[in-house]
């Protein structure tokens, strides 16, 4: 019998202070799924992680017969496979337009905060700037909407609150021209979901 087999209840294999991770927590908590949740060390995946995931890295999902890997592909199949509430607009423009503006987060934030978190100092420091100033760009983007770039929280939302949550982290420190930043960090990290989805690892980061 194999490891899928086994399995009758959700699983998310979830590293405690992996921002990937959390991103999916968000979303899981946001619709309030019911899913085991196994913490793992990135340095020593367990075995059954092993033979269901040939990249070795999580986020992974098994879903009965299905494995999933990569936050981006979890978080969308979850939204389909629970759609209420919905973290995706229904139109196929709005939908574009939701998918190219995470492609941006994913491509221009997600590695800067990756080498801040692996990174050697003199790359820390580099990135540590490159991220404040994209952040300052795009301060007046979080005006526009109560939720990013939206009326409703969606999955742009889920995939922005957990980099911003590590800001202190990485000491990244924004100016007070960014006010709506901070405005919109401050509701997205009051939601029951978002705080729902906090690992103690994440919480002692600020």
């Amino acid at each position: 019998m194999t490891a899928i087999a086994r399995r009758s209840v959700m699983t998310l294999f979830s590293v405690p202070s992996d921002m990937h991770s959390h991103r999916v927590r968000v979303v899981l908590s946001e619709k309030d799924i019911v899913v085991e949740v196994e913490d793992v060390d990135p340095d020593y995946l367990p075995e059954d992680l092993q033979h269901l995931n040939p990249y070795n890295t999580v986020p992974t999902l098994v879903d009965r017969d299905l494995v999933l890997y990569d936050s981006r592909v979890i978080a969308e199949y979850l939204d389909e496979r629970f759609p209420h509430p919905p973290l995706m607009p229904v139109d196929p423009v709005s939908r574009a337009r939701t998918r190219l503006a995470l492609y941006r987060v994913e491509n221009d934030w997600y590695p800067l905060a990756h080498t801040l978190e692996n990174g050697s100092e003199k790359k820390r420091t580099e990135a540590r700037k490159l991220m404040r100033e994209s952040l300052v760009a795009s301060a007046e983007i979080f005006e526009l909407k109560p939720f990013f770039l939206s009326d409703e929280f969606s999955l742009i939302d889920a995939t922005i609150a957990p980099l911003l949550w590590r800001l202190p982290k990485y000491g990244v420190d924004l100016p007070k021209e960014t006010k709506s930043i901070q405005d919109y960090s401050d509701r997205m990290f009051k939601r029951p979901g978002f705080v729902e989805s906090l690992t103690e690892v994440e919480r002692e980061m600020r």
